[in-house]
């Protein structure tokens, strides 16, 4: 017996592959789901079996809602920091445990608004079992080891990228050896930089609570990031475009409290008189030539960034989406 829906606003019928193909991959209010669903911990195939389509879609979807939410962040921003910032790397990885990626992630220490990303490969480190090391020897040899500077590269190019022109900055981070080394290359900043144990408590009272505060919620929010798990990104481009997509939900619809329901971040900071819909977010398109966007975050949309076990990765070009 052939299974058939009903539509709940028009009434028509639709047979299981009708329903399939043609009515929930046209429906219009697909994307604010996928939106809500990339935010609730959900893995692509969850999402796929509740909707009641391809994973692939799911993909597809999430890689447009990543990079319309770069752009709409673009538009909306500020091209200054705010007076104190905080700094730090969060950690993940993709492909497998042995391929470590870091991103490195500024909030402000007053608004907590999350200002912006850039990422890093890692070498695995840590303690490794005899096997393990022999295996990551393995891999490296294969398909060659990460830039042992990226992360004071990519901690640069950031803050280039956030703080163009010149400005005093109090910058609070933890003991990472590499952002120092990133300081001393931006002489048109006037940082002051504040060092605080990555050992200590982690309350509200902490000078980092505000990226800590955002760590806790990365991982909360999406299933690819948690310690251990079977839906972690096989590329950091599709991890970069679900980062996207809660850096927007952050800064622009999400309440700075949950219990007070008060200003959003954005709202802290001044961008906004009130909170977003994520239909709002969606109303329209946008594309990359309306805005001057910064060619490190380009990368991103381009989703040109590697991933060295699939040399071959699908990137974006399409005319019309330039």
């Amino acid at each position: 017996m052939v299974q058939r829906y009903r539509c709940c606003h028009c009434g028509r019928r639709f047979s299981d592959q009708t329903f399939r193909t043609s009515y929930w991959l046209k429906r219009p209010d697909l994307l604010p789901h996928i939106f809500h669903q990339l935010l609730s911990c959900a893995a692509f195939r969850q999402i796929a079996r509740h909707y009641r389509i391809a994973p692939a879609t799911v993909l597809t979807h999430a890689a447009r809602l990543g990079r319309h939410c770069l752009l709409f962040h673009q538009h909306l921003r500020p091209h200054a920091l705010e007076p104190a910032v905080v700094l730090d790397s969060f950690i993940s990885f993709e492909h497998s445990q042995f391929y470590p990626t870091a991103f490195h992630l500024v909030a402000g220490s007053h608004s907590h608004f999350f200002y912006g990303f850039t990422d890093s490969e890692l070498r695995r480190s840590g303690r490794m079992t005899q096997r393990q090391r022999s295996r990551r020897a393995w891999l490296e040899a294969r398909h060659g080891r990460p830039h042992p500077r990226s992360t004071e590269h990519q901690v640069l190019a950031l803050l280039q990228l956030l703080a163009p022109r010149p400005q005093p900055l109090l910058l609070h981070s933890d003991e990472h050896h590499d952002y120092p080394r990133a300081l001393r290359h931006l002489p048109h900043l006037e940082v002051t930089h504040r060092v605080t144990s990555s050992r200590i408590p982690r309350t509200r009272h902490n000078p980092l609570f505000p990226v800590n505060l955002l760590d806790l919620l990365i991982r909360h929010s999406g299933a690819n990031h948690k310690r251990e798990t079977i839906a972690f990104s096989k590329r950091r481009q599709s991890a970069a475009e679900r980062l996207w997509i809660l850096l927007v939900w952050r800064n622009y619809i999400k309440s700075f409290s949950e219990q007070k329901g008060n200003a959003t971040p954005a709202m802290r900071l001044g961008l906004l008189s009130r909170p977003l819909a994520v239909a709002e977010v969606l109303k329209r398109r946008l594309f990359p030539g309306w805005f001057q966007v910064p060619e490190r975050w380009m990368t991103y949309y381009r989703r040109e960034v590697p991933t060295r076990t699939i040399p071959n990765a699908t990137v974006h070009r399409l005319r019309y989406a330039f």
